[in-house]
């Protein structure tokens, strides 16, 4: 996930490792923080796979050998995503079975770069994270009907209050994929030819 999103912003532009670590924490939505212990040896394997490249502008023979790759005192080491790098993102953004949409985490780096995925993958993972979170929805029903008479109102009122959440973000994703739909729509018509009938529905 998190090497998902670091192509998804090296995608839009070239970035020092502090300018990733903040819009990172703003891609995955606040749900973790991005510290720079995990950011660059994420940003090393990337490197390593040939997947981004880096300009480092200070040398490296005035740094110690295991010193990461921050800001220097003449400048910051800014990074690139390589034609490779551009090849798996665009992999990333076209997947769009139950790894794009069952993991809460994933789903979220996913829907942050939508602007980059074809309409019809959107559709697919939106509708796949409707129906997930259904899913969930309808084990928390039956756990609280089970449960209800036993529990206290506290943990009733916390059963409860994690319901409306889930409630909240199938009408959500109900909303985003009703606009997808018209969205689609409407550039279908676009592309009709003028006096062309829409295609029948019946």
């Amino acid at each position: 996930m998190l090497e998902f999103a670091i192509l998804g912003l090296l995608q839009q532009s070239p970035m020092h490792g502090y300018e990733l670590r903040k819009e990172l924490a703003a891609v995955l939505g606040g749900r973790r923080s991005i510290s720079y212990g995990s950011l660059y040896p994420a940003l090393k394997r990337l490197a390593g796979a040939g997947l981004i490249a880096s300009d480092e502008p200070t040398p490296r023979a005035l740094l110690p050998a295991d010193a990461p790759a921050l800001t220097g005192r003449r400048g910051k080491v800014v990074y690139t995503i390589t034609a490779e790098g551009k090849e798996r993102f665009a992999e990333l953004v076209s997947e769009a079975g139950p790894e794009a949409y069952d993991d809460e985490g994933r789903f979220g780096v996913h829907l942050a770069f939508f602007r980059h995925t074809a309409a019809d993958v959107r559709l697919r993972i939106l509708e796949g994270r409707r129906r997930t979170v259904e899913r969930q929805r309808d084990r928390l029903l039956e756990s609280l009907r089970r449960t209800q008479a036993r529990l206290d109102r506290y943990t009733l009122e916390l059963q409860r209050h994690g319901l409306d959440s889930v409630d909240r973000e199938v009408r959500w994703l109900t909303e985003l994929i009703d606009s997808e739909k018209d969205d689609a729509r409407a550039e279908a018509a676009r592309a009709r030819p003028p006096g062309t009938a829409p295609p029948s529905t019946t």
